[in-house]
């Protein structure tokens, strides 16, 4: 199971493994109240996509797609994919995020983007 969830939500233990999704650190929490097993840096969209989207909900669909882009591209992905999948066998697994839009945010994408790759690798394989 994979899920998003605000880094200013609760920790749970239904969240299972925690990985932070974002590059900078979500302001105003302390490092011990996230409880993440993971910070992810590199898997999060650059700093240029960041900001060209700022969060404007209408710019989603064409920041969903440059952001698939740098994902494939990314040489951090393969490795962060593997890590989801083992960890995703035996507990689910969450992406931490920041930003305030549940809906419009990066770790939505990158959900779709790893249940995308996760369900085409069952596929071939």
């Amino acid at each position: 199971m994979l899920q998003t969830k605000r880094a200013y939500e609760e920790p749970e233990e239904t969240d299972g493994y925690r990985i932070l999704v974002d590059r900078l650190w979500p302001r105003g929490i302390k490092k011990e109240a996230l409880r993440l097993d993971s910070w992810e840096k590199d898997i999060a969209p650059s700093p240029d996509l960041r900001r060209q989207f700022n969060h404007d909900s209408g710019k989603f669909e064409w920041f969903k797609e440059e952001y698939m882009k740098e994902l494939e591209q990314n040489e951090a992905a393969p490795q962060f994919m593997e890590n989801v999948a083992r960890e995703a066998k035996v507990r689910p697994v969450t992406l931490v995020y920041g930003a305030k839009d549940t809906t419009h945010n990066h770790a939505v994408i990158l959900k779709e983007f790893i249940e995308n790759k996760m369900e085409k690798g069952e596929k071939d394989g």
